[in-house]
């Protein structure tokens, strides 16, 4: 025939070629591959092309055999037989997250076992370790053959098997027992002698079925190194895991996965959802790939590990050196929290500690509690007591803050709009409030309970070195609250050079490995989250912490006019003048003319826009300034050299700034905030009290920050459900600038301060303007106001000198409580607020 028939064509010589060339290719590459497996038998470790060709080989043109038992080990030894000893070779660049799961988990277990008995085992097991290079990898961090008493590596792979006891036997690490076991089936009284002495008499087979399973098994770690993405039967192993891991154990898990938001943003177990989307794309695209070596990437494994346990930590990232592949690295322990007997225990105590209320813990049995909470009827509760009940009525794990370490943060939903309208982005990288007169006015005592905002942490910190019983940090922005913690967990894990070069010089090479190694253990999971997404703020060779934020917009403008005006010369020699004086004259003739031109003010400095975003100022107290300016000397006095106009408010209001404060402080010597604003970094001579090497030696101390508690919210939420008459300082800082005079928003939030505060109790606030209006707010809620500061024309009230006043309202009567149905209209008018 010369015709295949139809409109089939037979192929032309190009296309013959072409397919004939991909036979050749096909089958000179099956010969060479059998070639260099026969070679690779010889040895342990095959070369590098050896090893990549394997890998191509085995993963992509091998069909897979060994099914017909339908046996799960028959299905691995027909995918790794081939290719054991070349497998640490080529899974180098694909397996990423290991090493840091490794390190994250020895940092919480070296946390968690350093006051453990020196008499009881520590004890890994290693599901799924393959070739032993996890454990081998885990040297980096600890000293595998003394840390660990016992590790025990279980795979159902005899070839990978293989490989590892001939890695340990190398090593000489003789507490390393390699199991070629199912994961289903490993018990770990099987292998350690003193579970031996436990088990029932009888046959072993009768034994495994009539003893009770345990609820808790004596590992301190176990790990899973991207072994659950490739066991079919995951169900049993994860439920297997529980009887495994002891009361206060970690388990580690490091694995691919593609999962859509829509599955998870209603669940507050988590941990947070920092880049756990996947796009349609990317979850079609990889789950196919996968597909085709039996990798199953579906939701349902990780999701059925995080209902399983409690989540510790938990990071969502993507392979970049292979397509952006998504891998998530998750740390958990038992759901019932290892602090308390009974969940409802820990719930009852940070509850207590979040509200000021009595914490009533059981002497003999947990029933007492119970008795106490129910006749205690009604109480103030906490947000995260709320949500607790729900999750464990659901029998869903409690959200991530009751597994930490500390009870720092405070539960708060992410998801929320009030939180995410921020996006991700603290304002201020440092605190705009002179902790010094703060701590000369507030004068605070051991008894001392405070509330105050807690902008970048900095002032928090000062009030900590004179250890009042507590504080209560709040703000509404997750990322300040974020950065507060992580100059906590810095205090608790670093030597004071490290903590100087993160916080003093804002930058730090080795940042990331520190926050995964040492910081780790004590911050929260989502602040973790955040600032290993952002490591690259102290990393990168320019800028560094004090150049983020919304605060560096308005940095980055004054070293923009310096440069334009060709005064940045002068701004070096200003951060160099030896003496007030010499500071003076270079302020006098090269920065003022520049920095304070009415050019700069009209049309940089005093845009809406710029204010708000650059130094933080909303509209009202833009409103507050403008008033003010209205009624003052320079438009209304007799020598009058202002309009009425909002430029030259601005412009009076920033000399009255800065002029008194370079005529009055040594910017080099003794004015940080202005120094870091210039440098961008703080010196080893003038800095906030907290990055003294004093403050780090104090705050370092165990148990220095316990009575910290940071809750991410508003400052009328946080005192709703304080205990009333509990608190004596609150720190508002401008927050009341930013109320509109014409609702009934201030009076509300008064009217909590006077409920929260102790009889004498003083709220401490900063203005914009010289007597703000809501001083008579105050008044008429049972408040004396007193002046501690007020700015007038050359006067400088602090080394900031930022605000035109500074106030202290002490409570003098309490008010009358509220009836239920006014309580519930201030509510609502407090929840729509909108700043």
């Amino acid at each position: 025939m010369a015709s295949l028939g139809g409109n089939i064509l037979p192929p032309d010589l190009h296309t013959q070629i072409y397919l004939a060339g991909i036979a050749i290719v096909l089958l000179v590459g099956f010969c060479y591959s059998t070639l260099l497996i026969r070679k690779a038998k010889d040895g342990e470790n095959p070369s590098l092309f050896q090893s990549l060709w394997l890998f191509f080989y085995t993963c992509f043109l091998k069909p897979h055999d060994g099914d017909s038992n339908g046996n799960q080990q028959d299905a691995l030894e027909s995918f790794y037989k081939k290719q054991a000893g070349a497998y640490d070779a080529t899974r180098k660049a694909l397996l990423k997250g290991r090493e840091d799961m490794l390190s994250l988990a020895a940092a919480q277990l070296a946390h968690r076992t350093k006051d453990r008995d020196e008499n009881r085992k520590r004890i890994w097991v290693d599901v799924g370790g393959g070739t032993g290079w996890n454990i081998e990898a885990m040297s980096r961090f600890v000293d595998v053959p003394h840390f660990f008493d016992s590790v025990y590596l279980v795979d159902f792979s005899p070839s990978l098997c293989e490989v590892a006891r001939k890695r340990f036997e190398r090593l000489g690490w003789q507490n390393v027992k390699v199991i070629c076991q199912d994961a289903r089936k490993f018990r770990l009284e099987d292998y350690e002698p003193a579970s031996q002495s436990r088990r029932a008499p009888g046959s072993p087979i009768t034994s495994y079925f009539s003893q009770e399973k345990p609820r808790h098994g004596g590992a301190d770690l176990i790990t899973m190194s991207y072994s659950l993405s490739m066991i079919p039967d995951y169900y049993s192993v994860i439920d297997s895991l529980l009887s495994l891991l002891n009361p206060s154990g970690i388990i580690g898990v490091v694995d691919f996965y593609v999962q859509s938001q829509v599955d998870v943003n209603f669940r507050n177990y988590t941990g947070g959802l920092v880049n756990r989307h996947v796009n349609f794309f990317g979850r079609t695209f990889w789950r196919a790939w996968f597909d085709i070596d039996r990798v199953a990437l579906e939701p349902g494994r990780r999701d059925y590990l995080e209902y399983s346990f409690g989540t510790v930590l938990n990071v969502n990232t993507r392979n970049y050196v292979l397509g952006a592949i998504p891998y998530y690295i998750w740390l958990g322990t038992h759901k019932r929290p290892s602090s308390s007997s009974l969940p409802h225990e820990i719930v009852e105590k940070v509850d207590a500690l979040v509200t000021e209320s009595p914490y009533l813990h059981p002497a003999n049995h947990t029933d007492a509690l119970t008795r106490a909470v129910e006749s205690a009827a009604p109480e103030i509760r906490s947000k995260a007591f709320d949500v607790a009940i729900v999750n464990l009525t659901s029998n869903l794990p409690l959200p991530s803050f009751f597994y930490q370490n500390h009870h720092y943060r405070i539960y708060y939903d992410d998801q929320l709009k009030k939180h995410t309208q921020f996006n991700d982005e603290y304002i201020y990288a440092f605190t705009w409030e002179d902790t010094r007169a703060d701590e000369r006015i507030l004068k605070l005592k051991s008894d001392d309970v405070v509330l105050a905002i807690t902008s970048a942490g900095d002032n928090i910190l000062s009030y900590a070195l004179q250890s009042p019983a507590r504080i209560h940090a709040v703000d509404l922005n997750p990322t300040q609250n974020h950065l507060l913690e992580l100059k906590v967990a810095a205090f608790s894990s670093l030597p004071y050079e490290d903590f100087w070069k993160i916080f003093g010089e804002g930058k730090h090479p080795d940042f990331r490995s520190l926050l995964i190694s040492k910081m780790s253990p004590h911050l929260s999971s989502r602040a973790f989250q955040y600032w290993l997404s952002n490591h690259h703020i102290f990393t990168k060779s320019k800028g560094g912490l004090y150049d983020t934020g919304g605060s560096k917009h308005g940095i980055r403008i004054f070293r923009w006019i310096s440069r334009v005006f060709w005064c940045r010369s002068a701004v070096k020699q200003l951060l160099k003048a030896k003496t007030l004086n010499e500071q003076r004259e270079i302020w006098r003739d090269k920065i003022r003319p520049a920095l304070l031109s009415r050019l700069v003010s009209k049309f940089v400095v005093s845009q809406e826009a710029f204010l708000w975003t650059a130094l933080g100022v909303p509209k009202n107290q833009l409103a507050i300034i403008e008033e003010d300016h209205a009624v003052s000397e320079a438009v209304c006095g007799p020598q009058a050299r202002a309009r009425n106009t909002r430029s030259h408010a601005i412009w009076e209001y920033m000399v009255n700034t800065l002029d008194p404060m370079v005529e009055s402080t040594h910017i080099a010597a003794d004015n940080p905030y202005y120094l870091v604003c210039l440098d961008g970094k703080f010196s080893r001579n003038c800095h906030p009290d907290y990055l003294s090497s004093q403050a780090h030696a104090r705050l370092s101390r165990p148990g220095a920050l316990d009575g910290l508690r940071i809750h991410t919210d508003e400052i009328d939420e946080v005192l709703a459900r304080i205990a009333p008459g509990t608190l004596t300082v609150a720190v508002v800082m401008d927050s009341m600038d930013w109320f509109d005079p014409g609702s009934n928003a201030a009076a509300a939030q008064i009217a909590k301060l006077n409920r929260a505060l102790r009889m004498g109790g003083r709220v401490m606030l900063r203005s914009a303007g010289l007597r703000p209006w809501y001083l008579d707010e105050f008044e008429r809620h049972g408040f004396v106001a007193k002046c501690h500061g007020m700015r007038t024309a050359g006067k400088c009230i602090d080394r900031v000198n930022m605000y035109a006043s500074c106030w202290i309202c002490a409570k003098r009567e309490n008010l009358a409580p509220p009836t239920p149905e006014m309580e519930s209209m201030v509510g609502t008018e407090i929840s729509s607020l909108q700043i």
